[in-house]
């Protein structure tokens, strides 16, 4: 069971590897990792689903590794293990394309190099079975080839190294270290979410808590319902900032004085992520909602629901009342994005805590690409309270655009 100081999958690499059945891509997996973390078999199609495994590679550190079936599976059941692998694609980081070395590049090779540069992923081609005798890839040379062999380990080293050397940049952007300053005194509402195990914060919380303290800035955590009382303790210090749980959004805002800045954990998230900018500019969709709407209620993961979810009672409570129309309401959760958005008059996203930064830049990407609005959590509990403005005081390049 992941510990309290796992870096969480969020913020872990993603390393996808693709290809063909029976190119090898299980073995070549468990020798990079030094597990045996996929099946091996001489029977085509052995993987069957995505196996997904967090460790810790070196050089690479915190990854996320991806073992994928075979592109070229056949049959109704091979569709969706092709579909499934596609939507693999959707959170890939660097991508490996394991290609037996025996045989060459074929079409469905090509196939999937072509989509690893149309979604811009880095990748790698792996040519395995370097071991045998006479290879057909022999020839095949380039800054992106590499040839190795699972069964004897060679170039696999060299394999991890050129990976590690795809890793992408460090992120710039922060959570909310870059909007204080060392010394500043910083609120966190907190009510006690049922969500979360006994002992613990939920992952958007600890984050935002680290931040603070990386920042050189104070923390103070409270419930919501003592936050009245810590106010009138702390007399004239004001803190620099309020950071809230959305769902006690409106209950805050009439607390915290109005010349405190005040915005969400969840809005937080969605800017760490890359979601905000459309979230923003996708909550206005709300005031043109008709009768027999379908608004789709997407979540990064999955949860037991609970008596007062957020996402499947809290959502669809506001903004039925805040639009007095009759509307359809549709859950996704984990894995789970439809591809065609289109029967969605709006889409409303969690923050994406347990998304990698690529996978929720392509929801937002897609949805938004078929003419679909798409806002997140925080900014629609935000806005049918009608305080976002406020919310998003600390970043006006956003408010200005209200």
């Amino acid at each position: 069971m992941a510990g309290m100081n796992d870096t969480p999958s969020g913020e872990r690499i993603h390393i996808g590897f693709f290809g063909r059945r029976n190119a090898g891509k299980s073995s070549v997996v468990n020798a990079v990792t030094g597990q045996d973390l996929a099946v091996v078999s001489d029977i085509k199609g052995t993987t069957t689903d995505p196996v997904t495994k967090s460790m810790e590679i070196l050089p690479l550190g915190p990854v996320v590794v991806i073992d994928t079936p075979g592109f070229d599976d056949e049959g109704s059941l091979g569709e969706l293990r092709v579909q499934r692998t596609r939507k693999i694609l959707e959170k890939t980081d660097i991508a490996v394309l394991v290609v037996d070395g025996s045989e060459g590049l074929r079409k469905v090779d090509e196939e999937l190099t072509g989509l690893f540069k149309e979604k811009d992923i880095p990748f790698l081609i792996a040519f395995n079975k370097s071991d045998l005798p006479s290879s057909a890839a022999d020839s095949v040379t380039g800054e992106n080839v590499i040839h190795v062999s699972a069964l004897t380990g060679e170039g696999i080293d060299l394999l991890k190294d050129r990976i590690a050397a795809l890793k992408p940049q460090e992120k710039e952007g922060r959570i909310i270290a870059d909007r204080i300053d060392a010394g500043d005194l910083i609120i966190l509402v907190v009510p006690i979410d049922k969500a979360a195990p006994k002992g613990r914060l939920i992952l958007p919380q600890q984050q935002t808590i680290r931040d603070i303290l990386d920042a050189g800035a104070a923390a103070l955590v409270v419930q919501d319902s003592e936050l009245g009382e810590l106010l009138a303790k702390l007399g004239d210090t004001k803190p620099a900032l309020v950071i809230t749980d959305s769902q006690v959004f409106g209950k805050v805002d009439r607390i915290v004085p109005q010349d405190v800045p005040l915005t969400s954990f969840s809005i937080l998230m969605a800017r760490y992520k890359g979601l905000l900018d459309d979230a923003v500019k996708g909550v206005t969709a709300i005031n043109g909602l008709k009768d027999g709407d379908k608004i789709l209620i997407a979540e990064g993961c999955t949860h037991h629901r609970q008596c007062g979810d957020i996402g499947t009672v809290k959502i669809p409570k506001w903004l039925t009342e805040f639009t007095g129309k009759k509307l359809t309401f549709e859950t996704a959760s984990g894995t789970g994005y439809p591809d065609d958005l289109t029967p969605y008059a709006l889409v409303v996203h969690c923050g994406g805590c347990m998304l990698n930064e690529r996978e929720v830049r392509n929801r937002s990407l897609k949805t938004t690409a078929q003419g679909v609005p798409i806002t997140n959590y925080g900014t629609m509990i935000a806005y049918v309270h009608g305080i976002l403005k406020r919310s998003l005081s600390i970043f006006p390049e956003l408010a200005d655009t209200l």
